[in-house]
């Protein structure tokens, strides 16, 4: 990424599920409500989840008559004949960050947005169904047997972008809907992830736990950031909160400590 170039983040992952856009929305909030410049784009055409939770949110602070931090934000139409990579340079030049939320399938445009990508993000529920799109188990010892078409196609693009800029792509793996108990499953993925990042070069950092506030949030647009502002702060929902910016921060992005301060 060249100097004073807009930091590119790429949520991707080619299984549905994984929470991918509720990550995708929380992040690009959290470092708009600590005075980052953000747009984003939303790749995927058919849900337009990331988009839809966008257009929620400009409607709950125009009815509530309150000021909610708001990426820019498009979805992309690629019937419109304009490369994704056009859009990418035109948020970037009005951007401190740019966050890609890409869909849950193989797409042309999701693979050139990741390499792009300064960091790519993989969330994947914590389970070997999920782990399966990076790395395949052994059935006996849950060991990795080899990295799977996902951990090649990142590795394919990371060429790409050397090749390009002589840039480096961060792949984070983020594990998503964190069961609150211990478990012998979670301790089995975690050891294979760990296993796994080694061999393929990721990082691994907790995501957002399973709790039925994200399935709530949708409607109204917001984020868990934002409850204090809509007059629902609930003290069950400090610990969500701190997850959330402890999240952000296990992303090592740019300047993130003086955002984090800024957020409170």
């Amino acid at each position: 990424m060249a100097a004073g170039a807009a930091h590119l983040i790429v949520f991707a992952n080619e299984k549905g599920g994984s929470g991918k856009s509720t990550t995708a929305v929380h992040v690009a909030v959290a470092l708009a409500a600590a005075g980052r410049r953000v747009a984003a784009i939303d790749l995927d055409t058919r849900q337009r989840t990331f988009g839809r939770y966008m257009e929620n949110r400009e409607a709950t602070s125009r009815r509530q008559l309150i000021d909610l931090p708001t990426p820019m934000t498009e979805t992309f139409d690629p019937s419109k004949g304009v490369h994704i990579n056009d859009r990418i340079d035109a948020l970037a030049a009005e951007a401190d960050v740019v966050v890609i939320d890409t869909p849950g399938r193989d797409d042309l445009h999701a693979l050139a947005a990741m390499q792009r990508a300064d960091t790519l993000v993989t969330p994947i529920n914590d389970s070997f169904i999920d782990l399966d799109l990076i790395g395949q188990v052994d059935a006996e010892t849950y060991k990795i047997r080899r990295p799977s078409f996902y951990a090649e196609l990142v590795w394919d693009a990371r060429k790409v972008r050397a090749k390009t800029d002589g840039g480096t792509v961060d792949w984070v793996v983020l594990r998503n809907r964190l069961q609150h108990v211990e478990a012998r499953n979670m301790r089995r993925v975690a050891n294979a992830l760990g296993e796994l990042a080694k061999r393929v070069g990721f990082r691994v950092i907790p995501g957002l736990s399973e709790r039925v506030i994200y399935r709530e949030l949708f409607p109204k647009g917001v984020t868990l950031l934002d409850l204090a502002a809509i007059g629902e702060p609930g003290i069950a929902h400090i610990a969500a909160r701190q997850e959330l910016r402890e999240m952000v921060s296990g992303l090592t992005l740019p300047d993130w400590p003086a955002m984090r301060a800024a957020n409170g």
